[in-house]
């Protein structure tokens, strides 16, 4: 009998333990048991915040193409002498209260037949070897939970479904996973609805994944879909995080990445960084090989709505050079619809930049963004609000690796093209009472910076600025709570607060 598990989960509404299982139990492949440890999180003391709390830094070797053992030697940077065996995770249940948590990290689907889709985005940096593993999940119009009939699309008309699994992995290369079936995904759906342990995973799921903000497992196979693209066969991973930055002041109240409206239906898609910036232990297996790691910079947001923008770019680096402390950087923006009859469009950007426990915010309610963008190769975004100015500038020479999103046209389709091996230059300045700028407090580099492009058309290069009404800017600078505005009428909360 085949089984399929998806699964997202955090207990108490906050981020769904999600994940999937394709199954085949005639497969004869299983997940990668782990022994039991104790707590990894009660590792973590750091009165002054870095990525890297250790100071030996251990580097994987990469097993052979093939091999899968479990087994894997590491260097110690700081002696440089081997040792065996491999790194093990430790796994650590989800708290019902746990720090740093973002709002909108729960689920959002409503229940509703309206065309929906939700994602989620993993990423671990692995500096030492100049690699990124990128887990992209999502789950497309889960109202049905199969491809629907003839006289469901005579209803409601038609919809695309399912769930996937994309990773884009070492040396940009993909695979993807796809079921057209959400039946089995576990956001907030049967079966389970809760966060498993991995022991517990490992038995019942030969392929699929399951993620929690403290821990993440998988296997999946490509299935064939994506031969425009360099694939590998098999990824199989297991991996601990530690939340660093959530989106806000370290030791404050996190905020939502596009103001309290995103409580709301309306200015989709919605985005949400769930963790601007944290620290990751375990193994991903590409393609047989192997590679360890032990606080790897990590990162990880999300998007619910009815489709992606029209058109977007994007930027994203945890990884910086001439920095006195830790630096998570995330910038983005698009031509999104705005709500009404007419097809009416708007600008919206953001960029948000965490430098030693302090973020510092740019979007259009308290400044402005402008950017330039090219079809490929060259992003400038440059920022500014009361208090600062930002500027990031990032370039690539790699081709770039298509990779798909959900789409109003055709469902999850190549839709964008992304790469982990750009070089980026980050500067912040303090602003002058003029506007012009005043002291440096920032000035980092990257060559691992992970850059992105879609939609379209994409004929030439995009400039382009924030054009937020002002009626709508005043609204977003109210200091509203959403989850407390809503704990008073708890029955119209809407679903991922």
């Amino acid at each position: 009998m085949e089984t399929k598990v998806y699964s997202l989960y955090e207990p108490h509404h906050f981020s769904p333990n999600f994940g999937i299982h394709f199954i085949n139990r005639n497969s004869g492949v299983k997940l990668a048991r782990s022994p039991n440890f104790s707590s990894f999180g009660s590792q973590w003391s750091t009165p002054k915040l870095r990525f890297r709390i250790s100071p030996r830094v251990l580097a994987s070797n990469s097993m052979s193409k093939g091999e899968s053992n479990g087994s894997s030697s590491t260097v110690d940077k700081e002696t440089g002498k081997e040792s065996s065996g491999p790194v093990i995770p430790v796994y650590e249940p989800t708290p019902p209260n746990r720090e740093l948590r973002t709002p909108h990290s729960g689920y959002h689907f409503d229940g509703s037949t309206r065309k929906f889709f939700e994602g989620w985005y993993f990423k671990v940096s692995i500096p030492e070897r100049r690699q990124s593993f990128c887990f992209m999940y999502s789950v497309e119009n889960p109202a049905f939970p199969k491809k629907l009939t003839a006289l469901e699309v005579a209803q409601h008309g038609p919809r695309f479904t399912g769930v996937g699994a994309q990773i884009l992995g070492a040396d940009d290369r993909y695979i993807c996973q796809y079921s057209e079936e959400s039946q089995y995904f576990w956001g907030k759906l049967k079966p389970p609805n809760k966060e498993v342990p991995p022991q517990e995973f490992n038995k019942r799921v030969f392929e699929g994944f399951q993620v929690t903000p403290l821990w993440h497992q998988g296997f999946i196979r490509d299935d064939g879909r994506s031969d425009y693209v360099d694939t590998v066969s098999t990824a199989r991973w297991e991996y601990s995080t530690r939340p660093i930055y959530g989106w806000g002041n370290v030791g404050s109240k996190q905020k939502s990445t596009a103001g309290w409206l995103a409580a709301f239906p309306v200015f989709e898609p919605h985005w949400q960084i769930c963790m601007a910036g944290g620290l990751s232990t375990g193994w991903i297996e590409w393609d047989g090989e192997r590679f360890d790691f032990q606080n790897a910079p990590s990162y990880s947001e999300k998007n619910w709505g009815g489709a992606f923008p029209r058109k977007w770019f994007w930027v994203q680096c945890n990884v910086f050079e001439g920095a006195s402390g830790e630096v998570a950087l995330t910038a983005g923006g698009g031509l999104r619809q705005l709500p009404g009859l007419t097809e009416t469009f708007e600008n919206a950007a953001l960029i948000g930049v965490h430098y030693d426990g302090i973020f510092y915010e740019f979007v259009p309610w308290n400044g402005a963004v402008s950017w330039e963008i090219s079809p490929w190769g060259y992003w400038f975004v440059a920022g500014e609000n009361q208090t600062h100015k930002v500027e990031l500038e990032a370039t690539t020479k790699e081709h770039g690796t298509t990779l798909r999103a959900p789409t109003t046209e055709a469902g999850l389709a190549p839709a964008c093209k992304d790469s982990c091996l750009a070089a980026l230059r980050l500067q912040i300045w303090e602003r002058r009472y003029d506007g012009s700028k005043g002291k440096n407090i920032l000035d980092v580099t990257s060559n691992m910076a992970a850059v992105e492009v879609g939609g379209g058309p994409w004929f030439n290069t995009w400039k382009g600025e924030t054009s937020t009404p002002e009626l709508l800017s005043r609204a977003l600078r109210f200091p509203v709570d959403a989850e407390e505005m809503f704990g008073y009428i708890p029955f119209f909360k809407p679903p991922g607060l």
